[in-house]
């Protein structure tokens, strides 16, 4: 299977611990689910699937406390429906009323390398060409565009890419190793009215973490 690789950098990051309640605190590295964000800014097709496969760290791991705004509240599922069925609604959050400040512990200085493979969905149509697919994110990744702006956990996070064509003439990841505990792999939608994150036991070896497959055994609910 052709594994792509993308460079990733960005001045700060939050990848979001899902125990943490009240206060952002992110976990030490990228996780694949927002790795696999980064490649579906890209390329994303509903007959395609991205597996992220390998993370190299390249930065060291630094950590910068902030506090900021945020929106407290969503828009009312009832008042969309509502909306829908009359053709028009007030579907508006007003910052005013829904403004809150929450402190956060957050990454800064970032920077990965990120390895995924592109296959096709299992329920792909008859005639979709795999190859095709990965010449257009090829394409795309070499001139540095994009569906949407790649970013690091929070949207306000940009992150910077560019693919990488030639892994003997990239600099090597950081000489650290540790135990990063369980960290979020993905989540499963299998039933997509209740989605259900899954875990791995996230070992980094001088820089590099390997990501078992979702559906391994090293990966659990």
């Amino acid at each position: 299977m052709k594994a792509h690789c993308l460079e990733v950098r960005g001045d700060f990051a939050c990848f979001t611990r899902p125990e943490m309640k009240v206060e952002r605190v992110s976990y030490d590295v990228i996780t694949p689910s927002a790795a696999r964000a980064v490649f579906e800014a890209i390329l994303w097709k509903p007959a395609i699937r991205w597996r992220v496969r390998r993370i190299e760290v390249l930065a060291p791991i630094r950590w910068i406390n902030l506090r900021r705004n945020e929106v407290a509240g969503v828009v009312s599922t009832r008042n969309v429906e509502s909306a829908m069925r009359a053709g028009s609604g007030d579907l508006a959050l007003y910052i005013e009323d829904e403004r809150q400040q929450r402190a956060g512990l957050f990454l800064r200085d970032v920077a990965y390398r990120l390895h995924a493979e592109l296959t096709l969905q299992p329920n792909a149509p008859p005639g979709e060409m795999l190859i095709k697919y990965r010449e257009m994110f090829e394409r795309r990744a070499g001139r540095g565009q994009c569906v949407n702006q790649p970013y690091l956990g929070c949207r306000e996070f940009a992150a910077a890419f560019r693919r990488v064509t030639d892994l003997s003439a990239e600099p090597t990841p950081i000489a650290e190793t540790r135990d990063l505990g369980f960290m979020l792999h993905d989540l499963d939608f299998s039933n997509p009215a209740d989605p259900v994150p899954r875990f791995f036991r996230a070992q980094m070896t001088d820089g590099v973490i390997d990501v078992p497959d979702f559906d391994g055994v090293e990966v659990r609910a």
